[in-house]
């Protein structure tokens, strides 16, 4: 089981992770916390001192087209917000 799926890479989540030292990353719904600091902890190699999770679900839409009405929804996802120790860092951009 893949724990991290992706990081989370906005405006928000950047300017959060330069002044609080926070990340965020899709992670797997099963997954739980303790599990998740692991995964961060042996991928990025840094202290992980608090991790929040939240679980979104689908979202569910119709649409009116010519042949009737078209159901659908989107996957739900699982977010985690991580707090990592001070002067640790987290670099996205670095092609290693």
């Amino acid at each position: 089981m893949s724990v991290l799926i992706k990081p989370i890479i906005t405006e928000k989540m950047t300017a959060d992770s330069e002044l609080n030292n926070r990340y965020g990353f899709v992670v797997n719904p099963k997954a739980n916390k303790l599990q998740i600091k692991d995964a961060i902890e042996a991928t990025y190699g840094v202290s992980v001192k608090k991790v929040r999770t939240m679980n979104y679900g689908p979202t569910r839409k119709s649409r009116y087209t010519k042949t009737g009405v078209q159901h659908g929804k989107t996957n739900a996802v699982k977010k985690a917000i991580v707090d990592v120790v001070e002067g640790d860092i987290i670099d996205f951009y670095s092609n290693l």
